[in-house]
């Protein structure tokens, strides 16, 4: 398990803001001012998350993620709610999907049209001649 910390998430936060020109400098510089205008998240949540005080809610993360233009999950690491290995895990889920389960994701449900999905499904796997 290899979550990170709070104090760990102000600097990644930080390094993020930086980055994407919001300069955290100093006081004067607006930086913190901007973010909070773009992102909608309160200015005290703001300077508790550079702090490293405390844990941070999800929908603020999202926030985060959305104003920033970063990946939700890579925010949620950073962040320390998902471990990096539980992330990878639910990127690979174990075992397989069916063709039933792919046409239920894709939203085909016409009998015939999943039945057409199956066969070209089945004729694609491994080791089958028909290809």
């Amino acid at each position: 398990m290899r979550r990170r910390t709070p104090e760990q998430f102000a600097s990644w936060l930080h390094d993020q803001l930086t980055t994407r020109g919001y300069n955290l400098s100093s006081a004067r510089s607006g930086g913190q001012k901007q973010f909070v205008e773009d992102s909608g998240v309160p200015r005290a949540t703001v300077s508790r998350m550079l702090k490293g005080a405390g844990p941070v809610d999800i929908n603020t993360l999202e926030r985060i993620a959305e104003t920033l233009h970063i990946p939700f999950s890579a925010v949620l690491v950073a962040a320390g709610v998902l471990d990096p290995d539980e992330l990878g895990a639910a990127q690979r889920p174990q075992g397989h999907m069916t063709a039933d389960m792919a046409a239920d994701e894709l939203g085909i449900t016409d009998p015939t049209a999943r039945q057409v999905f199956r066969g070209v499904v089945d004729s694609l796997k491994p080791g089958n001649d028909a290809g």
